[in-house]
């Protein structure tokens, strides 16, 4: 790999140790991938800390987080002491919300190590975003910036619907790029692999945020992690209806990074989007490939009394939070359902200020922040069957939590909430 004279600097060690330790990692990284060279980067997304629990006894057996983050993000068997980071760094999705950590079942003790954690990421300079979708809540990196993102639903949404431009990192890359400024320079970060591979030529309207979570998980079946073209929209999506559908697109295959004809910055046409090249295969999408997929991402419900509504994955918007206003202000919730909306803090202050918050918590419902039910691995006790209007979470959450989940609007996730009955179907 080539570096430059600063990152040759810092790779000898010139800027301490830590600096070293993480362009070490970036090396090895990168000429694993065969990248030539490291690129620059001011905007990186990951997770430290110690909100699992495995890390958590690991912070406690070896010396706080600083272990951690030497272990687990530079690969250091040695405990370093770590600087501030040198970019703008966020971070991810916790373990926890530590407002509802009883009702979430989390020991007070954690929620002290929660509390701990922040305080450290404080001082590295990392902003507290805490959620799976920093760009809505003020990280919007712009077309063509170098990222170094991780968690597949940002991934995606900023490669193909801002044009940034970033690999799914991981949290060893993610914490060097905090520390360096610099990430491996391949994959989507060059203009020559971020060319559409397969054309989707759309024979039904797409129109809602459930119609895109189910052509998301129809389409990341079939290209996997390669880049598809969708052609034929009949309507302009908003960003909770790219947001769905890039997630269900990375769960069920490993898609990055798509292109929508007309509406995303890369693909003003077919040839554009697919840099003058024939795509590999076109695929049609109807009504056939439409039923499949509800039914493939509705495999594991079969009880229709449901215990647990789950709303926000990715985390909800303010937009989605007043659409679940209008759906449910006035009624209450089943006494034997319970309903749980997840968001980024900075989105729940503005539904505070806003009414929204009381409107759930009048109904019988919670806001919540800082996490997921699949990523803490938080629900209500003896859950049995949830609701999602998440194909991402419908896929993910039965395997981590054991449970049935059913997919559906959210007006049918509302329902189930209210009547403790699952009655959605697909119109």
């Amino acid at each position: 790999m080539k570096l430059t004279d600063e990152e040759q600097a810092m790779y000898a060690g010139d800027r301490g140790v830590a600096v070293q330790r993480a362009m070490d990692l970036l090396v090895r990284y990168g000429e694993a991938l065969g990248a030539e060279s490291l690129v620059d980067t001011n905007n990186v997304c990951g997770t430290v800390g110690a909100t699992m629990p495995f890390l958590r006894d690991y912070s406690a057996k070896h010396g706080g987080f600083d272990a951690v983050f030497s272990e687990f993000n530079l690969d250091s068997a040695d405990v370093i002491e770590i600087p501030k980071v040198k970019v703008y760094s966020s971070h991810l999705q916790q373990g926890l919300d530590p407002e509802h950590a009883e009702r979430q079942n989390v020991h007070s003790d954690v929620v002290k190590i929660y509390r701990a954690g922040e305080a450290y990421t404080g001082k590295l300079g990392i902003q507290p975003l805490n959620t799976c979708a920093p760009y809505q809540v003020g990280n919007v990196p712009v077309k063509g910036e170098h990222c170094a993102w991780m968690e597949s639903s940002a991934v995606i949404y900023i490669n193909s619907v801002l044009g940034a431009r970033t690999n799914a990192e991981g949290r060893e890359s993610a914490g060097a790029a905090m520390l360096t400024g610099k990430i491996p320079y391949w994959g989507f970060h060059l203009e020559e692999n971020r060319g559409g591979t397969h054309l989707i030529e759309l024979d039904i309207d797409v129109r809602t945020v459930a119609d895109w979570g189910l052509l998301g998980y129809y389409i990341g079946e079939i290209v996997q992690d390669r880049i598809p073209v969708i052609n034929g929209l009949q309507h302009v999506p908003n960003m909770p209806k790219l947001k769905h559908f890039g997630a269900a697109a990375a769960s069920s295959g490993g898609v990055e990074m798509y292109h929508v004809i007309g509406q995303t910055p890369e693909a003003p046409t077919l040839a554009a989007a697919f840099r003058g090249q024939r795509p590999l295969e076109t695929i049609r999408y109807g009504a056939a490939e439409r039923r499949l997929a509800y039914e493939r991402v509705n495999t594991t419900g079969k009880d229709t009394q449901v215990d647990f509504v789950m709303l926000g994955c990715p985390h909800y918007s303010m937009e989605q939070i007043w659409e679940v206003c209008q759906l449910l202000e006035g009624q209450r919730l089943s006494g034997n359902t319970q309903l749980w909306i997840f968001t980024p803090k900075a989105t729940k202050q503005m539904a505070d200020q806003a009414g929204y918050t009381k409107i759930i918590e009048d109904a019988g419902g919670f806001l919540m922040t800082d996490t997921c039910s699949s990523v803490g691995r938080v629900m209500p006790k003896g859950t049995r069957v949830a609701a999602v209007d998440s194909a991402k979470q419908a896929h993910y959450l039965p395997a981590i939590m054991g449970v049935q989940a059913w997919f559906g609007t959210t007006a049918e996730c509302i329902q189930a909430a209210v009547t403790g009955r699952w009655t959605g179907a697909l119109a």
